[in-house]
């Protein structure tokens, strides 16, 4: 993939050249007008491309690399702790609270393929998405929001990572309890932050070492890991099956249905990592075709997984017996079969490893495009000319994630992530109904003129505002008719979306239902937002307004958008398969 520019005309730089320099614009201005700057929309049979001296990426995966890559990031350690720590409240209802949490799960997925099939050659997911539908400052925004989710994230999977190798290795008897704590489970607390951790670091180095051989090399890890995590999933299914005492699914729901909904609202973070599918445009064979089922397939067998193992957990045991470290080990061990809880040590093994691996190279192709954007230093937006890999940006991401997981207790953290993943979940919803909009007419609103757009973005807003306030009055446990009203406003909201605006039809895959589709999924996606701990909400506005500083000094002055002055030539995408 090549990108070529072309300068128009001499005079046409000179006469700008002189109009700016007139003008003068103050700071504020000229900080104003670029954060309100957006990417143009190419058609999908377009990509930008990049010269043949090696600045792009090489296409290597195909359909069953990227259902492999969606299941890796979204399928860790978690299925086999997460099931029986929810299911200790919601008793067998666990199995509806999975349902639910992926069936919203799968309408966000939805949006991310239209979007997708959309930009099917170029990298950078919801920041792309976000810089296209709407404009620079909310793009960059997001990548910062998703941005530390990933740091923070990969750290603690990192080291999580090095305390189950560590378990295993102690299964050998002459290294059971000889191994200092300080190698894989870290060392004790200091000031309650710092813990030192040697084996994280190191497990880190190794991954960021094959991330950077090659996509192809990478590819082959994550396939084997997946599907060793995923057939001891399938093999655990299948054992317990022939162990289930049904009566242990009577009550259904012991807590009400309010302790389901609840569990749904704690596991739909089992499911994040589908999203990571869309970051591999660039290095996708047939993007415009495999990127939407490669996201929704995936994100469908995990449902199918995830429902699957909590029939059988729910099925082994009664529901108040669960909730421990190791439920699912637990529940094979009172039954005499020991050798399922090893079994369990490797799947969970090979679930962090790609789950990790994955995590790893989303965040290189993130600072890719906004290296190539100016938003950040041209050193992240380099490819190596053999490897096709961004090595700078990968190596920036591994020593970020190096340093948080060698001397920090960063699981401490843990209840200030998803804030990203929510952000990112709820733009890319709002770019589908956007990017679809083509009525550029102005109407009447309360007696005085407003455009198309505005009156949408004010019904997006609204939606946003009413599922956050939804959210907090079931929080909280406000009266039931708050939270009546909050979701009546938004369905207003909704039906002036669909009533009053145009929408285009998408060549590739297009998302059913939109607007009421993707403001669903706004809805939701904020009324989880509120749910999370307090400190969450501080970090969300505190990031934003570092965010907004650090484009201030530096984004706006090195971003380098499509301006008058200049031409991208666009070719077309590598013909699709049949």
């Amino acid at each position: 993939m090549t990108m070529m520019r072309r300068e128009i005309g001499n005079s046409n730089m000179n006469t700008w050249e002189c109009s700016e320099s007139s003008s003068s614009p103050s700071w504020f201005s000229h900080l104003w007008s670029s954060a309100l700057r957006s990417k143009p929309l190419s058609t999908p049979s377009e990509a930008t491309i990049r010269d043949a001296s090696g600045e792009g990426l090489v296409r290597r995966l195909g359909l069953f690399d990227l259902l492999l890559l969606g299941i890796g990031a979204s399928i860790g350690a978690g299925i086999f702790v997460v099931t029986g720590t929810v299911a200790h409240d919601a008793g067998p209802g666990v199995t509806v609270s999975f349902i639910i949490a992926g069936g919203s799960c799968v309408l966000n997925a939805l949006c991310y393929a239209e979007l997708a099939s959309r930009f099917p050659a170029v990298v950078g997911g919801a920041y792309l998405y976000a810089y296209t539908a709407f404009n620079e400052i909310i793009a960059f925004l997001v990548f910062s929001q998703l941005m530390l989710d990933y740091h923070i994230g990969a750290a603690s999977i990192a080291r999580s990572l090095a305390s189950y190798v560590i378990t295993a290795l102690e299964l050998i008897p002459f290294l059971k309890n000889n191994i200092p704590s300080w190698v894989g489970h870290g060392s004790e607390e200091i000031y309650g932050a710092f813990s030192f951790n040697l084996l994280a670091p190191i497990l880190l180095v190794l991954l960021t070492i094959v991330l950077c051989r090659g996509v192809g090399e990478s590819s082959i890890l994550n396939s084997v890991m997946t599907v060793t995590k995923v057939v001891i999933v399938i093999f655990i299914i299948i054992v317990g099956a022939f162990e289930i005492d049904v009566s242990n699914w009577t009550p259904f729901a012991p807590n009400g249905f309010e302790s389901v909904l609840t569990g749904a609202t704690v596991v739909f973070f089992a499911y994040v990592g589908f999203d990571a599918v869309a970051n591999s445009a660039e290095e996708s064979k047939s993007p415009q075709r495999d990127l939407p089922l490669g996201i929704i397939g995936s994100l469908l067998i995990c449902v199918a997984l995830y429902v699957g193992v909590c029939l059988v957990l729910t099925g082994m045991l009664p529901y108040k017996s669960l909730g421990g470290d190791a439920p699912l080990a637990e529940a094979f061990t009172s039954k005499g079969l020991q050798y399922v809880s090893v079994l369990i040590s490797i799947g969970a093994i090979a679930g962090l490893t790609t789950t990790l691996l994955v995590g790893l190279y989303v965040q290189s192709r993130l600072y890719l495009g906004l290296g190539r954007d100016g938003l950040l230093p041209s050193l992240f937006a380099e490819v190596h000319q053999t490897q096709h890999t961004p090595v700078h940006s990968q190596i920036w991401v591994g020593i970020v994630a190096s340093v948080l997981a060698g001397f920090f207790n960063v699981h401490i953290l843990s209840h200030i992530l998803s804030v990203g993943t929510l952000t990112g979940y709820s733009v890319v919803s709002a770019c589908v109904v956007t990017l679809r909009w083509n009525d550029k007419t102005a109407h009447q609103v309360f007696g005085k003129s407003m455009s198309s757009r505005a009156e949408g973005l004010i019904c997006l807003i609204t939606v946003v505002c009413c599922g956050f306030a939804a959210g907090v009055f079931y929080r909280f446990g406000a009266s039931f008719i708050f939270l009546i009203v909050a979701v009546v406003i938004a369905i207003f909201a909704a039906a002036a979306l669909h009533l009053r605006q145009v929408y285009t039809d998408t060549p590739g895959f297009s998302c059913p239902g939109v607007p009421i589709l993707p403001t669903v999924c706004i809805f939701i996606n904020i009324f989880l937002f509120a749910q999370l701990h307090y400190e969450a909400w501080v970090r969300f506005v505190v990031l934003s307004i570092v965010t907004v500083g650090i484009y201030a000094v530096y984004g706006q002055y090195h971003a380098n958008p499509v301006s008058s002055n200049t031409l991208i030539i666009y070719q077309k995408a590598p013909a699709e398969a049949d």
